[in-house]
């Protein structure tokens, strides 16, 4: 299964729920890579998707063709460290990979627009790819419109949303985290949602034999 994770912005736990889904992968006796097309700062994600994949693959640059030393947006740091992306890189790597595993699954960098280079956002890498698109939300007062707003922009591109992961990157629960599961079925159907609670460490394959 190709499978790509965005998310509603930075730090909601898309390396979290990606090294999950390759834990459970794993569990299963399948094979699964993590990858992680642009880094921008510290490899820390990129490293955690290399430990993680399995078996782990060649080299960290093939986990993470691209790496930015710049804290920020991919086109900002490639200005900053005047560095175009390396889109030939960046796909060989990816062919590389799901040539070699049963399952390949790729984290994209901050949010669903977040800008690559000129007239290029992380969602073209993703429309590139081809894959379904699972989507990682803080769960949250405030997440149901970010989530609306991206998973009708994944749908837009001609995407299937492979579905929502309800993530409680806080132990501290409010309305909204109890009522958001409830309201993004009814106006989304997403084919899945998970909820992790916050803590939680281990998780089941969700896509049954896919």
């Amino acid at each position: 299964m190709k499978l790509f994770i965005t998310g509603t912005g930075t730090g909601v736990g898309k390396t979290f729920v990606t090294r999950l889904l390759l834990d459970a992968a794993a569990a299963r006796r399948e094979t699964a890579a993590g990858f992680k097309p642009i880094a921008c700062g510290d490899r820390d994600d990129a490293e955690i998707l290399f430990s993680a994949s399995c078996p782990e693959p060649g080299s960290l640059d093939l986990v993470n063709p691209v790496h930015y030393k710049s804290p920020a947006a991919p086109m900002a740091a490639a200005l900053i460290e005047k560095r175009e992306v390396d889109t030939d890189a960046i796909e060989a790597a990816y062919r590389t990979l799901a040539s070699s595993y049963q399952h390949l699954i790729v984290e994209g960098a901050g949010g669903w627009e977040v800008p690559v280079a000129a007239g290029r956002n992380m969602s073209d890498l993703a429309v590139g790819f081809g894959a379904p698109v699972l989507l990682v939300v803080d769960n949250k007062l405030g997440a149901l419109n970010h989530t609306i707003l991206t998973a009708n922009a994944v749908r837009a591109r001609g995407l299937e949303l492979a579905g929502i992961v309800l993530n409680h990157v806080s132990d501290e629960r409010d309305a909204a985290s109890i009522s958001n599961r409830t309201l993004l079925e009814q106006i989304l159907d997403p084919p899945l949602v998970l909820e992790l609670l916050h803590g939680e460490t281990e998780i089941d394959w969700p896509f049954g034999g896919r």
